[in-house]
């Protein structure tokens, strides 16, 4: 709907002036345009395969330690509205926090969605002086929609190609395996790079390839007066949080170094007159990276899905990078106006816009794209299986009101004392009295290792899982830090100290009743998404569809 008839549709709704007012001052133009510099970047990330306009609520609980604590990326709420200047109740309280999500999703609406996505890059596009832009996506394009993983990924692929995407680098896209990967990668029209991923040395050697490298590590765009040099930078940790047998060839890592010889080379040559280092590390890792390498002027970051809306300037021994990171779901895009004279990057301007599904006209080339995609599937998309009662949410350092819909799935359909669910930032979120259909229930589920595990552990075997996991989350230091959230446990409860030593963070397992575990106890224990081990129960989405039925 266009601005007009959205007001319209409020004033029919009974909604008081008030609340319309917030829609009235909304200047005609709610994305202006930059006069500023001569090259802009547009980066998204993080997307999760949705085509759609979602709604997806921001952390209330984002728990930082060391360094990180109570600082960017690790602010909610109204601590987080403060921090960076933004008007409580105001539509970009809505976009940017948790704070009374299901009221203001009422009045605001959905976000992002591909063919309202188009119509900004458009806008951008066509309100701008200059003629100079890229399109570049941090990852996770592919993965995280029923469509994406029953095309593996070819329905994303074709809209990133309409959409323009020039550059890319990946995470969930490997999921696919190397092979699907490959075959993707012959069909998109732009550049997928990675400096940090490489053959083993045992397939290198197979393969009589004289580089360990997969993809090329970075492109130069030539613009008039400008050149752009764009790092890739895979996420690291792909065979350690997803299963390796999947790149049982490949292998990555943060690669510091190897990056910093990428820089120097590019500067030392003088190929180009700004670097942008394309990441899927996670914010955390990015901002330690800025103070380590010298020689990056932007960091484009995605992976811990952290929407801040003004970038993080990082010293190092150089000079000073600046580190953002753009959100997720296609909720947001960034624009970075860059100012490029005289061969060297003189000034930058940085926006990270909110795209209000409601108030950007759907491009109706992408739309047309978008039911075509879905239409073979629409009818198993639809299926209705039950109604939220609650606001269902996946994000939170500790739990989700969806990922509890997923335990108590495992712990009843399953029959076990005990479930565990990964901590995956994915996942759209449903509003009170909203429909629960098959295609939101694998907004939840949509990867090609989804099936069940039921399993005895002792207690002391569950305790080594979750201090693993919350080292993972909660290690001081960044560079072993895997972004997600903590793992979900049904049927106990526990406490956790984030800044305790490793193997100390855990205490208090009880189960439900109030028992504590016994460390030498076996306890039946169902999860799903196993990294180390092929599992060889259902699917977690079966096993979800049974329970809403039976409720």
């Amino acid at each position: 709907m266009i601005r007009r008839q959205f007001l319209q549709y409020l004033g029919l709704l009974g909604l008081s002036p008030g609340l319309i007012s917030c829609f009235s001052s909304i200047p005609d133009t709610l994305y202006p345009s930059s006069d500023f510099g001569n090259v802009t970047l547009m980066h998204m990330t993080d997307c999760h395969a949705q085509l759609l306009p979602v709604y997806y609520r921001e952390p209330s609980v984002n728990i930082g330690v060391g360094g990180s604590y109570r600082q960017p990326p690790h602010l909610a709420g109204k601590e987080f509205l403060g921090f960076f200047g933004i008007k409580p109740g105001s539509r970009e309280a809505y976009a940017f926090t948790h704070l009374d999500f299901a009221e203001a999703a009422a009045v605001y609406g959905k976000m992002g969605g591909f063919a309202h996505l188009a119509t900004l890059i458009k806008q951008i596009k066509q309100s701008s002086p200059h003629g100079n832009f890229l399109l570049l996506d941090g990852g996770d394009t592919w993965q995280g929609s029923a469509t994406s993983l029953w095309t593996q990924g070819a329905d994303m692929l074709a809209a990133c190609n309409l959409l323009g995407v020039d550059v890319m680098t990946g995470h969930w896209e490997f999921t696919y395996g190397s092979a699907r990967v490959s075959a993707n990668l012959k069909r998109f029209n732009g550049d997928f790079v990675a400096q940090n991923v490489s053959l083993t040395e045992e397939a290198q050697f197979a393969s009589g390839a004289e580089s360990d490298l997969i993809f090329q590590p970075y492109v130069i765009k030539q613009f008039n007066n400008a050149r752009i040099a764009i790092i890739g930078q895979a996420y690291p940790y792909t065979p350690i949080a997803n299963p390796k047998r999947l790149v049982p060839e490949w292998q990555f890592g943060i690669q510091e170094q190897r990056l910093q010889k990428t820089v120097t080379e590019i500067r030392q040559q003088k190929s180009a007159d700004v670097i942008i280092l394309l990441s899927h590390n996670g914010m955390d890792i990015d901002l330690k990276l800025a103070s380590r390498v010298t020689g990056i002027d932007v960091i484009l970051g995605g992976h811990t899905h952290d929407a801040i809306p003004k970038p993080i300037w990082v010293k190092n021994s150089g000079g000073k990078t600046c580190v953002t990171n753009a959100g997720s779901h296609g909720k947001f895009l960034a624009v970075l106006d860059l100012d490029i004279r005289q061969n060297r990057l003189r000034d930058l301007r940085y926006r990270l816009l909110p795209v209000f599904s409601n108030l950007l006209e759907p491009d109706a080339e992408m739309q047309r794209l978008i039911n075509t995609l879905r239409k073979p599937y629409l009818e198993k998309l639809q299926q209705p299986l039950g109604i939220a009662d609650k606001l269902l949410y996946r994000r939170d350092t500790y739990k989700g009101t969806f990922d509890q819909l997923l335990l108590d799935a495992l712990l009843s359909v399953n029959e076990s004392q005990i479930a565990l669910s990964p901590g995956f930032r994915w996942g759209t979120t449903l509003l009170p009295g909203q429909t629960i259909t098959y295609e939101e229930v694998m907004n939840h589920t949509a990867i090609t290792y989804p099936n069940t595990l039921r399993r005895n552990l002792a207690g002391s075997e569950i305790k080594t899982i979750l201090e693993d996991v919350a080292d993972n989350l909660f290690n001081r230091d960044p560079y072993y830090q895997q972004g997600g959230d903590m793992v979900r446990a049904g049927g106990m409860t526990f406490y956790c100290k984030p800044n305790a030593d490793i193997g100390q963070r855990i205490s208090q397992m009880r189960l439900c009743n109030g028992t504590l575990l016994d460390a030498k106890k076996a306890y039946s224990v169902s999860s799903w998404a196993s990294v180390n081990q092929i599992a060889d129960g259902r699917p977690m989405v079966d096993v979800l569809v049974d329970y809403l039925k039976q409720q």
